[in-house]
């Protein structure tokens, strides 16, 4: 592992720590991780930083977690529902996820806790 870590390294292992803090975090399987070893394990291994493999596979590693992120594959993108490239994106009426939300709750709206962005939108605007 290299001494000194470039800000997509870390974020990258900021981001794989967070999604196993939050059971978020999968193997190849399918299954959650449960193990932290393993975990920082697969963090390393994603921001390429891992002392078990060459450099190049390492850039190799590196390069495909950020294209994963940019097309927003990751667990953390796909549980709160929307890219990770836009972590702030508006809706059509300029409103946040939390806007909507707060409007929902004040209408009343059951089931409004689960709704993602997109459905609170809909619920409303019926």
């Amino acid at each position: 592992m290299p001494r000194h870590q470039s800000k997509a390294q870390k974020d990258t292992i900021q981001r794989v720590m967070h999604e196993f803090k939050h059971g978020e975090l999968e193997r190849k399987g399918g299954q959650n991780v449960k193990n932290p070893k393993q975990a920082i394990a697969i963090a390393l291994h994603e921001a390429g930083a891992s002392k078990y493999e060459s450099p190049k596979k390492n850039k190799q590693n590196l390069r495909e977690t950020k294209a994963k992120q940019r097309r927003g594959q990751t667990s953390q993108a796909r549980t709160e529902g929307r890219k990770a490239a836009r972590p702030h994106a508006a809706s059509k009426d300029g409103k946040t996820r939390a806007e909507l939300y707060a409007e929902a709750k004040h209408r009343n709206i059951p089931g409004r806790s689960k709704m993602s962005k997109h459905d609170l939108e809909r619920a409303l605007h019926k």
